[in-house]
């Protein structure tokens, strides 16, 4: 995990990214995404660093994914510092960000509260 890389505007975790070697985040103004990422682009048009500090319920652009939107409801409950720590002790388990392609075991979930408690527990089989 690189912390410093932390969460990109839209709620992926940059820091577990390992497409890191060649993207440059959300704010590089050499992120290849810049002009249509949906999530970027609204959250720059509404003045706020992140979708997570956004009032608005939104699914929108990679909202409509259940890792980004749950990572961003999980930052307004409980802070970014915390789903750092989760994402880092969860890494050291042995949960993977992105096991082949772009999907890891964050992604298999259809139920926002069960991943929210996965990411605290890293355990699939917690209550």
């Amino acid at each position: 995990m690189i912390r410093r890389l932390g969460i990109a505007r839209c709620g992926l975790a940059c820091c577990l990214c390992s497409e890191n070697t060649h993207c440059a985040g959300c704010d590089s103004g050499e992120c290849q995404d810049k002009d249509w990422c949906k999530n970027r682009n609204c959250s720059l048009e509404k003045g706020i660093s992140h979708c997570y500090v956004c009032e608005e319920d939104c699914r929108k652009g990679i909202l409509s994914k259940i890792k980004p939107y749950t990572f961003n409801l999980f930052v307004k409950r409980y802070g970014e510092e915390r789903l750092l720590d989760c994402l880092e002790a969860n890494e050291k388990a042995g949960v993977v960000y992105h096991r082949e392609g772009l999907n890891g075991d964050y992604d298999g979930f259809e139920d926002v509260e069960m991943l929210i408690d996965f990411i605290k527990t890293g355990n699939l089989q917690s209550p």
